[in-house]
């Protein structure tokens, strides 16, 4: 592959001529496989302890079916990630309309949000590091959100193995913003297997439960003596199955941890995870005020790459993120973008092995 440019190798297919694959790779072997459709990561290869490649994100062969995709799979999220609950959102007095899911609440940004959108894309190269700038204006009213959004998603691989994702954005008018990164994980690089044996710490000592729409109920619940406890490691597996309510309301984990109450917009270290096999090893470090762990709970004989099927918790999400639902909680952490200002947020993925 070329590395910087389009991609004319493997078995994806181009949806449109404006649909590009790109691959980035460093120093360690590691390798980024991209597309402009969604911002969407396809593969991403990195050594075990053993020196061995392995791609340890799930994804499809062909770029067409991120367009059918319903999971948000390797994608970026907005210009809401999570959900909100109700069809009707307030910024400073204005009332909007969003669309909304059956049950009455808005997902990750709509019908048609950042994952299904075609990006302008530009690699770039620096001195131990190789990028790529991904820019699209979202107009306003797009989804029922306010101004004309004028979005940057840049991918950054170094050769320290870290994976930089960064977003700056600007609005003409007061809006909402909250973005994500939705590439599900499996670090052991069997891709059919279940992530319950690996192991995760999260940097937190609160969660947010949720109500039967999976939307927070306002709670900042500690985690101390529930199954939500992760600041140690544990493997996934090890509780998911308890006979607790918020799991059966999720069918596992899909809750947000809370970083910092109040947003700093520090770089924080926010999760660990672990594959004992592999010895793969993944920090997460963001500005976001939480983390979003999603076990996979929902993924049901999803045809993915190489013929591989995706079943229940092939994969897991660390989506980092301000809270779900902070229109309707003023105590969360804000969400609103006003205009003109510059919305920044940065998340680091770094790899190792042990």
């Amino acid at each position: 592959m070329l590395t910087g440019q389009q991609s004319t190798t493997g078995n994806y297919t181009a949806v449109a001529e404006e649909v590009k694959l790109f691959t980035l790779e460093n120093k360690a072997g590691t390798k980024l496989i991209v597309s402009n459709y969604g911002a969407a990561v396809l593969s991403l290869f990195v050594k075990d302890r053993y020196g061995k490649l392995a791609d340890i994100v799930l994804g499809y062969d062909d770029i067409t079916a991120y367009a059918a995709d319903e999971y948000y799979i390797g994608t970026v999220v907005g210009r809401y990630a999570n959900r909100i609950a109700g069809e009707t959102v307030f910024i400073n007095g204005n009332d909007y309309k969003l669309p909304v899911k059956e049950g009455g609440y808005h997902l990750h940004g709509g019908q048609s949000g950042f994952n299904k959108k075609i990006f302008d894309a530009a690699p770039f190269q620096q001195h131990n590091k190789k990028g790529i700038v991904f820019t699209y204006s979202s107009p306003h009213m797009e989804e029922g959100f306010p101004g004309e959004l004028t979005l940057e998603v840049i991918y950054t691989l170094d050769d320290d193995n870290a994976w930089t994702v960064e977003y700056k954005a600007v609005s003409n008018r007061d809006t909402l913003i909250n973005l994500t990164q939705h590439s599900y994980f499996n670090l052991s690089g069997n891709l059919q297997s279940p992530v319950d044996g690996h192991e995760l710490k999260i940097l937190s000592h609160w969660y947010l439960p949720v109500n039967d729409m999976q939307v927070p109920t306002g709670e900042i619940k500690d985690v101390d003596n529930t199954v939500f406890d992760f600041t140690s490691f544990k493997k996934i597996g090890k509780e998911i199955a308890a006979d607790d309510a918020q799991l059966k309301l999720s069918s596992g984990y899909d809750h947000s941890f809370v970083l910092e109450k109040q947003h700093s917009a520090h770089l924080k270290h926010a999760a660990v995870v672990k594959e004992y096999m592999s010895g793969r090893k993944m920090d997460v470090y963001t500005t976001e005020p939480a983390i979003h762990f999603y076990s996979g709970n929902f993924l049901n004989e999803i045809k993915g790459k190489a013929d591989v099927v995706y079943n229940e918790r092939s994969g897991l999400c660390l989506e980092t993120q301000h809270f779900p639902d902070a229109p309707n909680h003023p105590h969360f952490p804000s969400t609103v973008l006003a205009a003109g200002d510059n919305f920044y947020s940065k998340t680091v993925f770094k790899f190792s092995v042990e």
